[in-house]
């Protein structure tokens, strides 16, 4: 045995017990010499597993449980606090799935890693994994860089510049870059599958919302944020940026049907102020903080399930838009 095979004794046994054993699954000796055998070309004789097994216990403090204290085998004990369960995997394989905001080729490259960290008997329950979804999944790939990029720009308290682009409709659907705006990053929000940068545009003092997955070829600038923001002043935009509209605040208040109830606290949170209505059992009063052109869109998509009582200059351009409409589907 040359000296590299035998330096890689210990590693070959912990990749074993970590891919090959659980408490359902106890390997004795002669079940790790044979895996050695047969994924590494090695021959290792059962007094080596048992140094290499306590080597593993005592001095690198890894749960494994031994035939001494089991009376069967070894297997290794996931660690709480850096190893996921299977459940906590199976989520992030879903998230990366779905998420509308990466590529197919990256979401998989990501689940091969989830499943790289499992054993084979957690893997060969998901074997047959499929995803229902539709494809609405983005095609830029730079999202996951794009993450990082913003996230070293926020701790460097530095500004970037990057292209944003929107669909526009001229002789066919196409990607334009409509700016390269010049921005100091604050916080990533994640709303409805979509990441958020919440930052201030060079020239103005409010907060602007850019999703991730229209940013490209983010430059970190050698300039510094001069605008200081609390994580108070963040935290308040992201809650009240309904449709990940930012603007100006108002307090709206409507009248809702309650199969909205459970949806008001997944766009709205605790800035919500639900209110029963006296011998009305169907409907409830919802009066929030928040940004009006976001609620506007939002209520417009449940236009048969709410009434928009104030401010009246929202009340009155709710009335136009279903007037409009009216017409439209009346001539």
């Amino acid at each position: 045995m040359d000296l590299y095979e035998k330096n890689g004794n210990v590693l070959y046994i912990l990749n074993i017990l970590k891919k090959y054993s659980d408490v359902d699954h106890m390997l004795s000796v002669a079940e790790i010499q044979r895996k050695v055998k047969e994924l590494y070309d090695v021959e290792i004789d059962p007094r080596t597993i048992r140094r290499n097994i306590n080597l593993l216990k005592y001095k690198l403090n890894y749960d494994i449980s031994t035939r001494e204290d089991n009376g069967k085998g070894y297997f290794i004990h996931r660690d709480p606090e850096t190893d996921f369960e299977p459940g906590e995997i199976r989520a992030i394989i879903d998230n990366f799935s779905y998420a509308n905001y990466i590529v197919p080729s990256i979401a998989k490259n990501i689940i091969k890693k989830c499943k790289n960290i499992q054993t084979i008997y957690e893997n060969e329950k998901i074997k047959d994994y499929q995803i229902y979804a539709n494809d609405s999944k983005t095609e830029n790939a730079e999202v996951i860089k794009n993450i990082e990029d913003i996230l070293n720009s926020i701790y460097q308290h530095k500004k970037i510049q990057f292209e944003y682009w929107k669909y526009a409709l001229t002789n066919k659907l196409e990607k334009k870059i409509v700016s390269e705006p010049i921005v100091s990053p604050y916080a990533i929000v994640y709303s409805k599958q979509e990441f958020y940068l919440i930052g201030i545009k060079e020239g103005q003092i409010k907060f602007y919302n850019y999703r991730l997955d229209r940013m490209k070829n983010i430059q970190i600038l050698d300039e510094n944020i001069e605008i200081k923001k609390k994580k108070s002043e963040i935290q308040d935009f992201a809650e009240s940026s309904t449709e990940m509209f930012g603007g100006e605040k108002v307090e709206i208040e409507a009248i809702c049907h309650v199969l909205l109830l459970d949806t008001i606290f997944d766009v709205f949170g605790k800035n919500a102020t639900i209110k029963k209505i006296s011998k009305d059992d169907e409907h409830f009063k919802l009066i929030v903080d928040t940004n009006p052109l976001g609620f506007k869109m939002w209520a417009m998509r449940n236009i048969d399930l709410i009434e928009v009582k104030r401010p009246e200059s929202l009340r009155n351009e709710m009335k136009k838009i279903i007037k409009d409409a009216n017409k439209r589907y009346n001539s």
